[in-house]
């Protein structure tokens, strides 16, 4: 992999996630509706994206289905009901779903590749638990899935635990490795210092590295670009943003920004001008100043979230002084 790469060309092997359905189902416990859910493949397809994210393989019996929605468990007989017609050759896009460890039946959640729509299981995992991320992958794999890890709130991860993870998923057949800043907490420096660790650590294996940034200090799509210039061929964005808390890359930016000629941005503005504003009416997003106050503090965003759920919104220096009091 490249130390460096150009960024006034474009390479053809790098490759657009979009993970709408899945990190933006966060901000309203995936309760999207079918005919919501069908657009987002729709747009993909037509604006070329390679890979759709559309929801968690995530276990019932943790995740009350009385409370979340569909997609949060990714039942196959579902999968099918929406994205029956789906087919990658035709198409040019991979269906994903992720895998999280410690929240999953995935022996029985998933299931061969061939009875299923998805493409790609994409297992999520903190520092502690790349033990079942590893089986979890050699899993998949044997079920005909491209596989990926993704090392939570890497922010938050010792030097040596990094290390060891990453030698560990070096034996594992995972396809792509993502760098996740789960708090949003990253600069450009230590994505530089994440990226080139991943690609010295995997050398010689064939696997890629991957980008999953969040905003909450406005640079999630500068660092995804930092990212991509260093050698990282697999980036993910949500349309508009659209995820937990501050959210993430914006396709449509991140699209605009990409050389190669098989994206299109008409068919990605076409659903922002149509869904967004009544998506902006129900849900709220973005790099709000809480979510910029435990970016910074390199915390997760679960205090804003509840923070700006409360009656003392509005009181942000009391976010500020709690924040603060609780490091």
């Amino acid at each position: 992999m490249p130390e460096s790469a150009p960024w006034i060309t474009y390479r053809p092997e790098l490759k657009v996630l979009d993970c709408t359905l899945r990190d933006g189902g966060l901000v309203n416990a995936h309760q999207f509706s079918d005919d919501f859910a069908r657009k987002v493949y729709e747009t993909g397809v037509a604006a070329g994206i390679d890979y759709l994210e559309v929801g968690y393989k995530n276990a019932p019996r943790l995740f009350d289905p009385q409370r979340f929605g569909p997609l949060r468990h990714c039942d196959e007989a579902y999968l099918h009901k929406l994205f029956g017609d789906h087919d990658p050759e035709k198409t040019g896009l991979k269906l994903a779903a992720m895998a999280d460890a410690g929240k999953s039946d995935w022996k029985t959640q998933i299931v061969p590749r061939g009875e299923s729509v998805l493409d790609v299981i994409r297992v999520a995992c903190y520092a502690h638990q790349i033990s079942e991320a590893a089986e979890m992958i050699r899993f998949a794999h044997d079920l005909g899935y491209e596989t990926t890890c993704n090392i939570m709130a890497i922010s938050v991860v010792s030097e040596t635990e990094i290390d060891q993870a990453l030698e560990v998923i070096r034996d594992t057949p995972a396809d792509t490795v993502v760098v996740v800043d789960s708090f949003g907490a990253l600069y450009r420096e230590q994505i530089d210092n994440l990226v080139r660790k991943y690609q010295h650590a995997l050398e010689g294996t064939g696997k890629e590295i991957g980008i999953h940034a969040h905003n909450n200090l406005q640079l999630a799509f500068a660092n995804t670009i930092e990212a991509i210039i260093l050698g990282c061929n697999r980036a993910d964005a949500t349309l508009a943003g659209l995820g937990r808390g501050a959210g993430n890359c914006p396709t449509e930016i991140l699209v605009g920004f990409l050389r190669n000629p098989k994206y299109r941005q008409r068919p990605i503005i076409e659903f922002l001008q149509k869904e967004l504003p009544a998506i902006r009416e129900r849900l709220e997003w973005g790099p709000l100043l809480p979510y910029n106050i435990t970016g910074q503090m390199n915390t997760h965003p679960r205090a804003a979230i509840e923070w700006l759920e409360s009656d003392e919104r509005d009181d942000v220096v009391a976010f500020y002084d709690k924040i603060v009091a609780d490091i």
